[in-house]
């Protein structure tokens, strides 16, 4: 993969899977046609495209951002390279041999009765993802019985041919820069008191999920949701019993209020809440929109004056200004988080 850097250096695929290839957490030219659905669109031209004419923005192998382009690059890459679908090699190399019979990425029409559906934060039904070119970073479904074959045969509690490079996957370590955070060969893990847990997790529209083990005491868990909500803290808290797991309280029900249209320009620009990820945020005609870097465009309601809320997922924008009354920042309200951005001066 011939990406310019800065150190002269291409990236490989232990790159990509330990997460420092310096690639950005998502492609600038995905701009999807449903954004109920928005990976359906973006395939292999486009992903071709992109990494043509993009230049990392650092070294290769600097520090660890996660992407999910990197990922989807890396399941790429890897059918290529054995001459298949990422598919029909995902079924010839890992599944078929652990024997998961119910992980796949194309449902049968047994498959397809028995799927959840997803809900977003509101609880509303929503569509089903399908990925095309970046299909590692998602496209996967499966069953807690599976994954609790899958999280076995990483414990070694049962004998499979897939043991070495299960074994070979967490001898690679790098840091995250969060505190107790280290990510291995796509697994991260998580240190505290002496005691680490190996996990990931991963979310799509209207589905979550979480898989961790414990090495040392041999034990496993699956925590899944066709829901929109976060639960990474279940899944940690039933393998370590000290990391607090938050009570989870429905979302509030809030009421829309109609704005002057004349008022919704003062609150466009872009708000920049990293360096490689921001929120544009629109005005047409009466409504406003909100876009985050490389994800779907979203209208936004208003709650109040300068106070207003996505229906989608349970998240809160909060303008700010300044003595003059002029939109000079926003705070994001999420997940428990309240993320400031300035608005970037053009």
């Amino acid at each position: 993969m011939k990406i310019p850097s800065r150190n002269g250096k291409q990236i490989t695929l232990l790159d990509l899977s330990m997460q420092v290839s310096g690639l950005p957490r998502m492609p600038d030219n995905f701009h999807p046609a449903d954004p109920g659905n928005p990976y359906a669109d973006y395939g292999a031209a486009q992903l071709y495209e992109f990494l043509t004419g993009y230049t990392l923005t650092r070294d290769i192998g600097e520090k660890y951002e996660y992407s999910n382009l990197g990922v989807g690059l890396l399941g790429q890459a890897l059918a290529l390279k054995a001459g298949m679908t990422y598919e029909a090699l995902l079924r010839a190399r890992v599944l078929g041999p652990l024997g998961m019979k119910d992980t796949t990425i194309t449902l049968s029409e047994d498959q397809k009765k028995r799927l959840a559906t997803g809900h977003s934060a509101a609880l509303a039904p929503v569509k089903n993802w399908d990925l095309d070119a970046i299909a590692g970073a998602g496209a996967i479904r499966s069953t807690a019985n599976d994954m609790l074959t899958f999280l076995a045969a990483n414990l070694e509690l049962t004998d499979t041919p897939l043991k070495a490079a299960m074994r070979r996957m967490r001898t690679q370590r790098r840091p995250t820069g969060m505190p107790g955070i280290d990510i291995l060969m796509t697994w991260h893990t998580f240190t505290r008191g002496g005691s680490e847990i190996v996990w990931h997790n991963g979310g799509t529209g209207g589905y979550h999920s979480f898989a961790g083990f414990d090495p040392a005491k041999k034990t496993a868990v699956v925590v899944l949701t066709n829901t929109a909500y976060d639960i990474d803290d279940i899944g940690r808290h039933i393998l370590d019993p000290e990391s607090p797991a938050a009570l989870l309280a429905p979302p509030k029900q809030r009421t829309e209020i109609a704005l002057d249209a004349k008022v919704l320009p003062a609150y466009a620009g872009e708000f920049v809440l990293a360096p490689t990820f921001s929120i544009r945020v629109t005005a047409e005609g009466p409504h406003l929109y909100a876009q985050a870097t490389a994800q779907p465009r979203f209208e936004i309601f208003a709650e109040k004056p300068d106070e207003f809320f996505l229906k989608v997922v349970d998240a809160q924008i909060n303008f700010i200004r300044d003595a003059t009354g002029a939109v000079t920042h926003l705070v994001l309200h999420q997940n428990g988080r309240d993320q400031k951005a300035p608005k970037k001066i053009l």
